[in-house]
């Protein structure tokens, strides 16, 4: 009997991946569906050569309420959601020294797809009695945490703040959830049903980053990714000729002159997810807020000199202005999480440097290209 049946809504990107891998692991069934915007439906495949298990898998957007509906009337057993499911702040164009995020350049999209399909989604569990929902938030919704004294690294109560519309997209969708499940909680109660089955959890995590150690999975943006770390892989396998640094000691006070970030490997970020779903289950504490981060920051130039370790050589930047809406330090304090989730971080920013390298060495068309077999094999043999 499985522990139970979890929708997972962007379950083939690159964190969705990771997670629905730890549910399975953990003994949940899962049920991914997926646009396949920006994402392959290939990483089914890796997740069954890891786990031996399969997820279901629906291709459908998120926006399509009628299709959502199908899916929870043909998964009866699913009782909780996981909502990975959003338009992502890729860089329209790197080449451009002063690259914008794209949220900023279609704004009404990343409000359609981010905030309408949660609005979709939230009305098929309301339908279909699914109580539990664990978001996928993101530290942009504090925006510059550095305009409050005493708020690095970043804590819960840190006011909400964000610079760009994709993070607005987050803080609202974060507000929508709260409003949802506090009127289920009122609702319920006032009809003198139980109403502790609603809760919520608004999940904001700082640098994802890594791969899965076999080498065989790990990210796979279909344009230009967003990120440092994939960037600084492409640079490594000449897909790239450079790095764009955006900022340096006139943009910056940081010790190097450069932004600074807190990574964290995407296992760990994946069990976050897990202890965190385990929490809204057992635990139905209502709607809670939690900081997935390694409490550690780290600068661009120290994340490009730990990648250049990895790799073997130096990788080519080049420093150009900051652009709009970054913001100096989004460093997490953790501890509510380390405390109420009994989660912290194992793994450090160098094994998720590690890690990405194997993946992307070995697989630099990423997807779209069969693993080598030697990783194949040593799988194989891990597993067996």
């Amino acid at each position: 009997m499985p522990v139970g049946t979890i929708l997972v809504t962007g379950g083939t990107g690159y964190i969705g991946s990771f997670t629905s891998l730890a549910l399975l692991d953990a003994g949940y069934d899962v049920v991914i569906v997926d646009s396949l915007y920006n994402s392959s439906e290939v990483a089914l495949d890796r997740i069954e050569l890891i786990s031996g298990k399969r997820p279901a898998f629906h291709k459908v957007d998120l926006t399509q309420g009628e299709d959502l509906d199908k899916v929870f009337a043909a998964h009866p057993a699913i009782d909780s959601v996981i909502h990975f499911a959003a338009l992502k702040a890729n860089l329209s164009d790197q080449t451009r020294a002063q690259a914008v995020g794209e949220s900023a350049e279609i704004p009404l999209e990343y409000y359609r797809v981010n905030v309408g399909g949660t609005l979709c989604l939230l009305s098929s569990m309301k339908k279909y009695n699914v109580t539990n929902i664990v978001f996928s938030s993101s530290a942009t919704v504090y925006g510059d945490a550095t305009r409050f004294e005493n708020m690095i690294p970043i804590p819960e109560h840190c006011p909400i703040g964000p610079t760009n519309t994709y993070g607005r997209t987050k803080s609202t969708v974060e507000s929508i959830i709260e409003d949802f499940i506090s009127a289920e909680r009122q609702n319920a109660q006032k009809a003198g049903k139980s109403f502790e089955q609603w809760n919520g959890a608004n999940l904001r995590y700082f640098n994802p980053c890594g791969a899965h150690p076999s080498g065989i999975m790990g990210e796979d943006p279909q344009g230009i990714p967003y990120n440092l770390l994939p960037l600084l892989g492409k640079v490594a396998t000449g897909d790239r000729p450079k790095l764009l640094v955006f900022g340096d000691e006139q943009d910056y006070p940081s010790r190097d002159g450069t932004a600074i970030r807190d990574y964290i490997h995407v296992i760990d970020l994946a069990r976050g997810h897990l202890v965190a779903l385990n929490n809204l289950r057992e635990h139905k504490p209502g709607v809670k807020a939690w900081n997935l981060g390694s409490g550690r920051g780290s600068t661009v130039f120290e994340i490009i000199k730990a990648f250049s370790k990895v790799v073997g050589r130096d990788l080519s930047y080049e420093v150009v202005p900051r652009r709009q809406g970054d913001v100096l330090d989004l460093t997490a304090n953790p501890t509510k999480a380390n405390v109420e989730l009994n989660w912290k971080t194992e793994l450090t920013m160098e094994k998720a440097c590690e890690d990405l390298w194997r993946w992307v060495s070995n697989n630099p068309k990423g997807y779209r290209q069969e693993p080598p077999a030697e990783l194949l094999n040593a799988l194989k043999a891990k597993t067996s």
